[in-house]
């Protein structure tokens, strides 16, 4: 019979702190990935610019969307990971969080479960925009500047 463990419990403030840890990790992630993206993208419009060859300008469109998928990726991680929490405090409030809940820090589901979570954080307001006005920000440029 496994054991009952409550929310004065230090297992379980360490657990819960790491838990919050994990998924503010996530959400720096995201932000780095905008960032560097933003970076990578300027810096291909530059050095496209000073070769004076406008037509290799999607080029670009390359690492939109990979950072847009390692975006929704973090995204989908952290929404995982935020379902654990709640469904660990579910269980402390109910009375049925057990010892071995304690030491679970895996997001959750299998391969197949972090892709579909990837895919619906595709489809995210916080992610598609992003990404979609930065490749139309290359179309201005491409059609209007170079």
């Amino acid at each position: 019979m496994s054991q009952t463990v409550n929310l004065d419990s230090p297992a379980v403030q360490s657990y819960l702190t790491i838990l919050q840890g994990v998924i503010g990790r996530m959400a720096s992630n995201s932000v780095g990935a905008r960032t560097w993206c933003i970076a990578l993208v300027s810096a291909i419009i530059v050095v496209i610019a000073d070769k004076g060859e406008p037509r290799y300008v999607w080029i670009a469109v390359v690492p939109v969307g990979l950072f847009f998928l390692l975006d929704a990726y973090y995204l989908g991680l952290e929404r995982q990971f935020r379902e654990r929490y709640n469904d660990f405090i579910g269980k402390l409030h109910e009375g049925k969080a057990e010892v071995e809940d304690v030491f679970i820090v895996t997001p959750g589901g299998d391969l197949a479960g972090s892709m579909k979570a990837t895919l619906v954080a595709c489809g995210s307001v916080s992610v598609w925009p992003f990404y979609v006005l930065l490749a139309l920000m290359l179309l201005v440029v491409r059609m209007w500047i170079l």
